[in-house]
């Protein structure tokens, strides 16, 4: 799943979440965030931390990946 934002990052935690058959309170309760924080990520707003959703894609077994676009290495 490629992300080019935040709306696309949100919706992304959410379908893994949804997949996964946990509700925003309980990846709130897991990685330690708030459940505001959890919705707001999830609604891709763009002033989100990064260790805050990092520690929910933890949470729900998501891996993070950066590569050089167009294949460059």
């Amino acid at each position: 799943m490629k992300i080019y934002d935040a709306a696309d990052f949100g919706r992304a935690v959410r379908t893994f979440r949804k997949a996964k058959g946990y509700t925003q309170q309980q990846i709130a309760d897991l990685s330690g965030c708030s459940l505001m924080f959890v919705s707001n990520l999830e609604r891709g707003k763009e002033t989100a931390e990064l260790g805050k959703a990092l520690a929910v894609l933890a949470t729900i077994g998501v891996d993070v990946r950066a590569d050089a676009r167009g294949g460059a290495k």
